[in-house]
């Protein structure tokens, strides 16, 4: 009994003389070796080069779908004759992008958002001289139309040249979205070469530096038509101003329409000289942030220290505040276009935009990208049009498929059903319905009496 009185006061007094020595201990031994464990932990998880890290295409399928579908039954698209116009900001990246998303979901078949597309856009190549352009001078001001018809027939070559590129023929329709492409190309002053485009003060599509990016979408259509439409000897004339606009204009250019022209040079041969385009490359790599990513303001905004570049990276002309975080639009282009130019998945630059888009994709499918014109309500259908183009481009880059190469006919994944040659004999399907979500029907939507407003991103 003595003895057990001696050690429970002892214990006690030892336990108190003991704590400093074992505090020792853990920071000395066991903290390290948590800390390796951790690393070790860590490193089995890492993306090894050149593997692509998970997302999920699913859902990015269903988001571009659903959208497309809202944007093709939206009243604010409608134009006249039941066709709907074709936005920058939805239309032109889902038109793309979509058929990247086949493989990995094992479809046969286009979507029907596709399908809808394509059909409106065929609709309106062959009405072309009936349908009236999308803006008209009386309603929106001076050029208007023209700049309409130059953006439009840009838009409607790239589409229906990107469709045949699946099956490796170019229909008729294409062949006439083409003459008027041509038609409608400058051939006097300073932008001879370019095409009359909307302005309308948006970044990045529709403002007064915007006709440099359209002129780069027009050279990727030529690029990517199938049968060796860049070589046809009738266009070559237009090729030639196509390419000296782009030398004569290139100085004054802000990193996106390089990007763009980077994206062009892997369609067209002989676009840009390799010096520059190795000067892009490098200007892309020096702007990717710590994170993976790239800020969409300082991609978009002229370089400088005027008044108005400063202003541009850090406002909007609402005067609400740039986001400068990573942004989904600009990682998107940028990696893809990187891929397109022949970088490997290992290059640390497209490696880590990658990485990025991976981890960043949302629970929708989406990927995030904010106005650049104004602050925006993300939820309201406006505030989508930036999401729409990020995930198009995110969607590009991840399944790392070049979707606008010519592919060999034969190992086609379109079906025969579904190859384009001219409206009457496109996909049987709803021409006048568009589809809001995935299966619901909505009657087309119909011109109002008022003009429309435009549809600001």
């Amino acid at each position: 009994m003595r003895s057990a009185k001696r050690l429970r006061r002892v214990l006690p007094q030892l336990s108190f003389e003991m704590r400093a020595p074992m505090r020792l201990v853990l920071k000395l031994i066991l903290l390290p070796t948590l800390v390796w464990l951790g690393f070790l932990v860590s490193c089995t998880h890492r993306t090894s080069p050149g593997a692509i890290p998970s997302w999920a295409p699913r859902s990015a399928a269903r988001y571009l779908d659903q959208r497309e579908d809202a944007w093709a039954g939206w009243i604010g698209s409608a134009q006249d004759r039941d066709t709907f116009c074709v936005a920058c900001h939805t239309s032109l990246p889902y038109a793309i992008s979509r058929s990247s998303l086949r493989l990995a979901l094992q479809e046969r078949r286009r979507s029907e958002g596709e399908q809808i597309l394509l059909s409106n856009v065929a609709r309106r190549v062959q009405l072309w001289n009936k349908v009236r352009p999308y803006y008209t001078d009386r309603d929106y001001g001076p050029r208007k139309a023209a700049e309409s018809r130059g953006t439009e027939a840009v838009l409607n070559a790239l589409i229906l040249a990107s469709a045949d590129a699946e099956t490796g023929r170019l229909s008729d329709v294409t062949g006439t979205a083409f003459s008027y492409l041509w038609d409608s190309q400058l051939t006097e002053g300073n932008n001879r070469g370019a095409w009359a485009w909307l302005d309308f003060g948006n970044e990045p599509w529709e403002a007064s530096d915007s006709q440099y990016y359209g002129a780069a979408l027009a050279a990727i259509a030529v690029g990517v038509a199938p049968e060796g439409y860049r070589s046809r000897s009738e266009i070559q004339h237009n090729l030639e101003m196509l390419r000296d606009y782009f030398n004569r204009q290139y100085p004054g250019q802000p990193t996106a329409n390089r990007v763009v022209l980077l994206w062009a040079s892997t369609k067209l041969p002989h676009l840009i000289e390799p010096e520059r385009r190795k000067s892009i490359i490098d200007q892309l790599r020096r702007g990717q942030q710590s994170d993976g990513g790239w800020e969409l303001s300082r991609l978009v905004c002229p370089t400088g220290w005027s008044f108005h570049a400063i202003r541009c990276v850090q406002f909007r002309p609402d005067w609400t505040r740039q986001d400068t975080e990573s942004d989904g639009y600009a990682t998107g282009l940028i990696t893809f276009t990187l891929e397109a130019a022949g970088l490997s998945t290992q290059d640390p630059t497209v490696a880590r935009g990658i990485a990025w888009l991976a981890r960043n994709q949302k629970a929708d499918g989406s990927w995030s990208s904010l106005s650049l014109n104004a602050e925006r309500r993300p939820s309201s259908n406006v505030g989508h049009f930036m999401r729409d183009a990020a995930t198009a481009f995110a969607v590009l880059a991840l399944t790392e498929s070049d979707t606008l190469s010519e592919p060999n006919p034969e190992s086609s994944n379109i079906e025969e059903d579904e190859r384009i040659e001219g409206f009457p004999n496109l996909p049987t399907h709803d021409r006048n319905s568009c589809a809001v979500g995935l299966s619901i029907k909505v009657k087309p939507a119909r011109l109002p009496s008022s003009p429309l407003v435009t549809s600001s991103f």
